[in-house]
C-alpha cells in the first residue's frame, strides 16, 4: 500500500510539473521566433516590430475579438478570458474597440480611432486609410454616421489582418447597433469559409440583415449582454468554446492544405488570405483539381437539379455546390462567382428573379445573374420555378394582388404561400433574364440558355395548379427576343424541367461549354 502511495504522489507530481511546463513553455522553433508576451501571449514577431503589424505566422491560431469597449467591457474581458482558456494549441485573442467612445486598457490591441494609443506602433497609417473623419473625433459624430464610419473603419483593419494571415477566426457580442456594425465586418471583410460567430440579443427573428450570403453563425444571448449573471456567463462560455474550435479547425487547414477536410474549408479562403485578393485560388488551381459547378435549386426544381448533380459528378468527377434558390441562396452563388471560386454555373432555378420583378418575398436582388456573365465563365440558364411568386403566410400576400383578377394561390405549408405568375409578369421577367444575361456578358459564346417547354417545376406540368404552357410561351418568347444578336444561344426541350433526359442535357451542355469530355 505504501509503494502504492508512492507511486501515486510520484505520478501526480510528475502530471502537475507536465502541466505547468507546458503552460509556460515556448514553442520552440527559433525560425519563427516564437515567444509569450507579459500577458502569456505567445508572438512571433521579429525584434522592434509590433505584433499586431507583423503576427502573421502560423505557429499559433489568432482569435480577433470585435466589441464596444464602452457598453460591454466586463461582458468582453469575461468572453476574452474565457478564450484564452483554450490553449491547445495556443490560442492568441486581438480585442479591437470599435465602441462609440474610445475605452484605454491594456487588453485593447487595436485601439478606437480617437484612443490615444492609436499610433503607428498599432496600426500602419497607410492601412489606416479608411473613411475616419480626419477634422474630428468619430465619437463626437451622430449615431448613425459614427456606424458608418466605425464600420468601415474595423473593414479596413480586419482585412489588413487577413491579408497577412494574422487571424483565423473573428468573434463579436452586442446588442442592435452592435450586431449590425460586427456582422457587416463580418460579410464585408471575411471570406466564405472563415470562421465568424456572432453572440447577439438579435439572433432570434429576422436574420437576413445580418447574415446576407456570407456564411456567419448566430448565437442567441437570451438575457440581454448587460452585466454578469448565471444564464450570459453560460452563453459566452459556450460561445468561446465554439469559436475555439472553429478557428483551431481553420488553422489547422491551413498546415495542411492537402489534407481533405483542409482543402474544403479553405476553397478560395487560403489564396484570400495569403495574397490579399479575390479569387487568386482560381488562379493557383491544379490540372488535377475538379472543376467547381454552381447549381440553382428550389423544392420543385430538386428532381432535376438531384439527376444532373449526379451526372456531373459520376461523369466528370465535378465538385457541385447546389444552391436554394431563396434570396440569401442566390447571392451567396453570386458571390462566390465575383471572387473566383465557380468555375461553371448550371443555373437552373432563376425564380429570384421573379420575386425581384413582381415583389415576392425571396428576392436575390437586382444584380442576379450578373456575376457569371461578367466573369467569363461557361453557363448553362434555365427558367426553373419561374412560373411563381414566393410569399409567407397566406394572410401576408399583399392585397394589391388579391383585388386583382383572381390570383392563383398554393399554401406550400404555413409558413409559405406560392402565387402563379401572370403573362404580363412572366413578359418582364424575361425582360430582366435576357438583359442581365446579355448586358455586360464577357463571352457570350459560353452562355446558353435552355427552355423545358412542358413545364418549369413540379406545379407546372399537366393536373398540378400552376399548369400554363400559354404563360409560358410567353416566358419563353420574351427571353428569345431580348438575346437576339447577343451571340448567346438559346435551345427549347421539349421536356419538363424534372425530366431525368431534361437534367443530363442541361449538364451535358455545361461540360462542352467547358470543354471537358469524358
Amino acid at each position: 500500500m505504501k509503494l502504492l502511495a508512492v507511486l501515486c504522489a510520484v505520478s501526480f507530481a510528475a502530471l502537475v510539473a507536465a502541466n505547468r511546463a507546458q503552460e509556460t513553455s515556448q514553442v520552440e522553433d527559433p525560425k519563427l521566433n516564437c515567444v509569450k508576451d507579459a500577458r502569456g501571449r505567445y508572438q512571433c514577431c521579429p525584434e522592434g516590430k509590433s505584433w499586431v503589424e507583423e503576427l502573421g505566422c502560423l505557429c499559433i491560431c489568432v482569435f480577433l475579438l470585435l466589441g464596444t469597449c464602452d457598453s460591454k467591457w466586463s461582458e468582453l474581458t469575461f468572453l476574452h478570458a474565457q478564450l484564452q482558456k483554450h490553449q491547445n494549441p495556443p490560442i492568441t485573442t486581438l480585442l479591437m474597440d470599435v465602441g462609440r467612445t474610445p475605452t484605454e486598457h491594456p487588453l485593447i490591441d487595436i485601439p478606437h480611432p480617437d484612443s490615444t494609443k492609436n499610433t503607428t506602433t498599432t496600426t500602419n497609417n497607410k492601412d489606416n486609410e479608411d473613411d475616419i473623419d480626419k477634422e474630428g473625433k468619430i465619437s463626437t459624430l451622430p449615431r448613425a454616421t459614427y456606424l458608418q464610419k466605425m464600420t468601415t473603419h474595423a473593414i479596413a483593419q480586419t482585412t489588413r489582418l487577413l491579408s497577412t494571415s494574422t487571424i483565423h477566426a473573428v468573434l463579436s457580442i452586442g446588442g442592435s447597433c452592435g450586431t449590425s456594425l460586427a456582422t457587416a465586418v463580418m460579410q464585408r471583410a471575411c471570406p466564405i469559409g472563415f470562421p465568424k460567430l456572432m453572440v447577439s440579443t438579435m439572433a432570434s427573428g429576422d436574420v437576413r440583415p445580418y447574415v446576407g450570403e456570407s456564411d456567419i453563425t448566430l448565437m442567441y444571448s437570451v438575457v440581454d449582454i448587460a452585466g454578469a449573471n448565471t444564464i450570459l456567463k453560460r452563453v459566452l462560455r459556450n460561445a468561446a468554446a465554439a469559436g475555439a474550435g472553429m478557428a483551431v479547425a481553420y488553422w489547422r487547414s491551413l498546415l495542411s492544405p492537402d489534407d481533405e477536410l483542409g482543402e474544403v474549408g479553405s476553397t478560395g479562403v487560403t489564396a484570400v488570405i495569403a495574397t490579399g485578393e479575390k479569387g487568386g485560388e482560381g488562379e493557383r488551381r491544379g490540372e488535377d483539381k475538379p472543376k467547381r459547378i454552381g447549381v440553382s435549386m428550389f423544392g420543385v426544381t430538386t428532381p432535376c437539379v438531384d439527376a444532373a448533380r449526379a451526372h456531373l459528378e459520376a461523369e466528370y468527377g465535378f465538385e457541385v455546390y447546389v444552391f436554394h434558390a431563396t434570396g440569401a441562396g442566390g447571392r451567396a452563388m453570386e458571390r462566390l462567382v465575383r471572387e473566383g471560386l465557380l468555375d461553371g454555373m448550371l443555373d437552373l432555378t432563376t425564380t429570384e428573379v421573379v420575386d425581384e420583378v413582381v415583389g415576392g418575398v425571396l428576392s436575390a436582388g437586382p444584380d442576379r445573374l450578373l456575376e457569371a456573365a461578367r466573369a467569363g465563365i461557361p453557363q448553362v440558364v434555365s427558367v426553373g420555378a419561374c412560373d411563381m411568386v414566393n410569399f409567407g403566410a397566406v394572410e401576408t400576400v399583399p392585397r394589391e394582388f388579391m383585388q386583382k383578377k383572381k390570383r392563383v394561390l398554393l399554401e406550400h405549408n404555413a409558413a409559405v404561400t406560392l402565387m402563379r405568375t401572370t403573362a404580363e409578369e412572366s413578359v418582364r421577367v424575361g425582360e430582366f433574364i435576357g438583359r442581365r444575361l446579355k448586358g455586360e456578358v464577357l463571352r457570350p459564346e459560353v452562355v446558353n440558355v435552355l427552355f423545358p417547354v412542358r413545364g418549369v417545376s413540379m406545379l407546372d406540368v399537366p393536373g398540378q395548379p400552376f399548369y400554363d404552357p400559354a404563360v409560358d410561351r410567353v416566358l419563353f418568347e420574351t427571353v428569345e427576343r431580348e438575346l437576339e444578336g447577343s451571340g448567346i444561344r438559346v435551345v427549347r426541350d421539349e421536356r419538363p424541367i424534372n425530366d431525368p433526359g431534361f437534367a443530363v442535357r442541361a449538364a451535358e451542355m455545361l461540360a462542352g461549354l467547358m470543354g471537358v469530355s469524358k
